[in-house]
């Protein structure tokens, strides 16, 4: 999302600063209103701010710093026509200040006029080489072209896998449709038979005639395989848990002797998951091909393929984990991410 200079309150208190300095010293009566008026638009009261502004240019018409907040005043109040109108002649009386650009480009954009802006916003970066929310801004605007470039790529040939991938990477940027998220799945992975031991031979004679061999018992592969079952099914859990934004519940399948990355402490680590899992407006969690190896009857590691997928972000990786069964259950002791 394209960020304007203003609204977000760090950003315009850091452009009045950057316009007001000499001002504020000449005009001090005009400077308490130009201070309501920023106080007011930060409150969102927009009609109110719009008239303190507007009481400011009737002395001054030419004001920069007012023409400017009542630009961003009437952005926000939806009347993007005579918002650029502002812009644009500050852009004209003002050349050598950034932030007009820089605005105007947000506004285009929104509009879905993706060259306009980037030209917007490139001349915003010559003027102020050092203005980082405009390359952020045009950094996005490159993206959202490549996204139609690509789109359009895919519309005159709809097998060019290279196309699709790009365009994958580019909507988890910038946004756009993604497929249905599906709920997460696992594929069941039989236990391996445990190597079975061929029996010493007997002497010839000692061999009874007919013997018949005796009967394989599989009461020793039972345990292996109920283990694996339970892996699974608390891999299954965790996932489930994850994709249901059940933060507690998420959090319950990692052991108390986790493994954080990083080596952080461990509040940290559950306070950045905690906050992770809420950001999104939607997870969801796939684990495909699961391998489970049983390191010790209460151990166990499991490679799968993860697809994790949110409104914001797809992502698709191999992952180990290493398992402990503790107070009956299987929890997470560690876990590693692949390519």
């Amino acid at each position: 999302m394209l960020i304007f200079s203003a609204p977000r309150p760090r950003l315009r208190r850091g452009l009045l600063a950057l316009m007001a300095a000499t001002l504020v010293a000449t005009f001090p009566a005009r400077a308490d209103d130009m201070q309501d008026a920023a106080k007011l638009l930060k409150a969102g009261q927009h009609q109110q701010a719009l008239e303190r502004v507007n009481k400011v240019l009737a002395s001054k018409p030419r004001d920069p710093q007012a023409r400017f907040l009542k630009g961003l005043i009437l952005t926000e109040q939806g009347n993007t026509r005579e918002a650029i109108d502002i812009f644009s002649k500050l852009t004209q009386d003002y050349p050598e200040l950034p932030e007009p650009y820089n605005n105007l480009a947000v506004i285009y954009a929104s509009q879905g006029q993706y060259e306009k802006a980037r030209t917007a916003l490139e001349q915003s970066i010559r003027t102020h080489p050092s203005y980082a929310t405009a390359y952020e801004n045009l950094g996005d605007v490159y993206a959202k072209l490549a996204s139609q470039a690509y789109d359009k790529a895919l519309q005159l040939d709809s097998s060019n896998a290279g196309a699709q991938n790009k365009l994958s990477l580019v909507r988890d940027l910038v946004g756009g449709p993604a497929p249905a998220a599906k709920p997460p799945v696992i594929v069941a992975q039989k236990a391996p038979a445990p190597a079975e031991k061929p029996a010493a031979e007997k002497p010839a004679a000692e061999k009874p005639a007919a013997q018949k061999p005796a009967a394989q018992k599989p009461a020793a592969e039972k345990p292996a395989a109920n283990a694996t079952a339970e892996v699974l099914a608390a891999l299954n859990g965790w996932a489930e848990a994850w994709s249901k934004k059940d933060a507690d519940a998420y959090l319950a399948y990692y052991a108390k002797d986790f493994k954080t990355p990083g080596g952080e402490a461990r509040a940290d680590w559950e306070k950045g998951r905690r906050s992770r899992i809420a950001a999104p407006k939607s997870i969801a969690v796939a684990i495909a091909s699961p391998k489970v190896t049983m390191t010790a009857a209460d151990q166990a590691k499991v490679t799968f393929r993860q697809t994790y997928r949110s409104d914001v972000l797809k992502n698709t990786s191999t992952k180990t984990i290493e398992m402990v069964k503790s107070d009956g259950r299987w929890r997470i002791q560690q876990e590693k991410s692949g390519s």
